[in-house]
């Protein structure tokens, strides 16, 4: 069995992926995520999946690599990962009563071979008021997280719906497409 990394130092995607029950290590890809002019939420996404898989790929060629990205889209337009406080809050007021398109890539590879796709999942958030988003930023302070929420904790009551072909995808990696990719790498969680 040859190795397997993810490539990501997201607690919540090795958390995610430990549920496999697969032995995998994890390595941080550092890439540049700015998006190229023009680019599409879900290009975004399914390039920075590959690019992550590349990059630590390079460095272990007789490994099984796992590189996933996920971009929030609103109106057509890539949602930045929120690194204060402010831009939180900000987010989370342009985002209430809307819905908010997450399109969540993963790129699987060892040495030439690589399988990909891309998941889409869309976010129906309540109408929140200043006071319900205060006391949701009390509770968590997702800095960083996609969207400006942590689906895996208290964030889930900021929503009315949630639309999606596998509900693991909103956590960052989507474990029904991902299970498929491995076991054409001989990695098949139920083997």
């Amino acid at each position: 069995m040859s190795p397997l990394i993810l490539a990501s130092s997201s607690v919540w995607r090795h958390t995610a992926l430990a549920r496999l029950g697969l032995q995998f290590t994890c390595q941080s890809p550092e890439i540049d995520e700015t998006a190229a002019a023009g680019e599409h939420c879900e290009q975004l996404a399914t390039r920075l999946a590959a690019e992550k898989m590349a990059v630590i790929a390079a460095k272990n060629s007789e490994s099984v690599v796992i590189g996933s990205d996920q971009v929030a889209c609103h109106q057509g337009q890539p949602l930045a990962k929120p690194t204060t406080m402010d831009q939180l809050r900000q987010q989370l007021l342009r985002q209430s009563g809307a819905t908010v398109t997450f399109y969540t890539a993963v790129c699987v590879g060892r040495g030439e071979w690589r399988r990909q796709f891309c998941d889409t999942t869309h976010v129906q958030f309540k109408r929140l008021s200043a006071a319900q988003i205060e006391r949701y930023l009390q509770r968590e302070q997702p800095l960083g997280c996609a969207g400006g929420f942590q689906v895996e904790g208290f964030g889930i009551a900021l929503f009315e719906q949630i639309r999606s072909s596998d509900p693991t995808a909103l956590v960052g990696l989507p474990l029904l497409g991902l299970s498929a990719l491995l076991a054409e790498f001989g990695l098949d969680p139920l083997g």
